[in-house]
């Protein structure tokens, strides 16, 4: 039995506020127990340079951890984001990219920003799955107020954590979890259970295929749920 009393194939709670903010395009506010992350969707007139002309959009990613999203206050990310935030957000922007026909987005850019207002483990899969709920509301929105001609999105996308700790496979890990997991892997997944990335290390040890294999039947399982919550939001 886990610290929180969940099962190694159980989520932790996970809710999505919709509408968080009024400003944005699409906002959630995703609590995934005991992170939150403001998840929000921008559209922009006018693509990338290297885009121009050709008719197609794109879609990039923020991402922060705000200076009190954890025990220690964190420094505030200003005119220099650290490595971290760094790669999680060139994942959230490889993920949603995914999601999205530029073809049908013409030539406009998408923003997605996710910002974290409390960490407990799990902060970019819960900022991937909520950004795609963000970017359906945005869209509903774009498409009603006639920005956009078409639906942009052609793929679900969701994410989820799973790994090994005291020698048992988890899913989704909570930070105590995954500070001493002996295997920490992150799955991004489409609706048709192919992967988008995986990301993934034996923080202690080694690991079997066998127990790869494991890991991997518990992501789908988690994917699944949380598509099914994901879904009474979609465009």
């Amino acid at each position: 039995m886990r610290t929180d009393g969940r099962k190694n194939d159980e989520l932790r709670s996970v809710e999505i506020v919709p509408d968080f903010t009024k400003t944005a395009g699409g906002s959630v506010l995703i609590n995934w127990g005991g992170t939150r992350v403001l998840c929000t969707a921008l559209l922009e007139e006018g693509t990338m340079p290297f885009l121009e002309g050709t008719g197609k959009g794109w879609l990039t990613a923020e991402y922060a951890m705000l200076p009190s999203s954890t025990g220690a206050r964190k420094k505030r990310e200003t005119s220099k984001p650290d490595g971290r935030s760094t790669e999680i957000k060139r994942l959230i922007g490889r993920a949603l990219r995914n999601a999205v026909d530029y073809a049908k987005l013409g030539e406009r850019v998408i923003w997605i920003d996710c910002d974290v207002l409390q960490a407990d483990g799990g902060t970019r899969t819960a900022s991937i799955t909520g950004a795609y709920v963000a970017l359906c509301l945005g869209v509903k929105k774009w498409l009603k107020e006639g920005r956009l001609t078409e639906n942009p999105i052609v793929h679900k996308v969701a994410a989820v954590s799973a790994g090994i700790v005291g020698g048992e496979p988890m899913l989704d890990l909570c930070y105590k979890e995954d500070s001493k997991a002996d295997v920490d892997m992150n799955f991004v997944i489409n609706e048709k259970g192919e992967f988008i990335e995986i990301q993934g290390t034996g923080e202690g040890r080694s690991f079997t295929e066998e127990e790869f294999s494991s890991i991997v039947a518990l992501s789908k399982k988690g994917i699944a749920e949380l598509m099914a919550l994901q879904a009474r939001f979609e465009a």
